[in-house]
C-alpha cells in the first residue's frame, strides 16, 4: 500500500467527524394562533446535514461506548420572538423560537431539540401569510 494513501486514510477516519455536514441552514416556521388573523412566516436557522455515525449488527457483542449514534445539533443558540400580526387584544400575539449559531454533532438533547424525524410534517399556512424577517 502507497505509504501516502495509508496517511490519508488514517487522517480520514481520525478525523471524518470534524468534516461532517452539520451547520446552520435556512429554515422558513409557518405560525399561526386560531384566534389571529395571519400566518407569520419566520425566517430562521436550524441545524441540519450529516453527522458520522457507528452502528455494528454485533450491538450485544460491543461496549455502549463503541457505538455512535450523533445527530446534527445545536451547539449555541439563542431565542428571538416574533409578532404575529392581526391577533385581538385578548390573545398573546407573540411567538419565541430558536435561532441556531452553531451546530455540532452530538448526542440529541431532548431539552430543546426534537429527536423524531417524521416523514410527514405539516409547515404551511392555513391564513393569509405575512413575511418576518429577522
Amino acid at each position: 500500500m502507497n505509504p501516502f494513501f495509508a496517511m490519508f486514510l488514517l487522517f480520514v477516519l481520525t478525523f471524518g467527524q470534524t468534516a461532517s455536514l452539520c451547520a446552520p441552514s435556512e429554515y422558513i416556521i409557518h405560525v399561526e394562533k386560531r384566534e389571529c388573523a395571519y400566518c407569520l412566516a419566520i425566517n430562521t436557522t436550524i441545524c441540519a446535514g450529516f453527522c458520522m455515525t457507528r452502528d455494528s449488527n454485533g450491538k450485544k457483542l460491543l461496549l455502549k461506548s463503541a457505538l455512535s449514534q450523533n445527530v446534527c445539533t445545536y451547539k449555541d443558540m439563542l431565542y428571538q420572538t416574533a409578532l404575529i400580526p392581526g391577533c385581538p387584544h385578548h390573545i398573546v400575539p407573540y411567538y419565541s423560537y430558536p435561532v441556531a449559531v452553531s451546530c455540532k454533532c452530538g448526542k440529541c438533547n431532548t431539552d430543546y431539540s426534537d429527536c423524531v424525524h417524521e416523514k410527514v410534517r405539516t409547515n404551511y399556512c392555513t391564513k393569509p401569510q405575512k413575511l418576518c424577517n429577522m
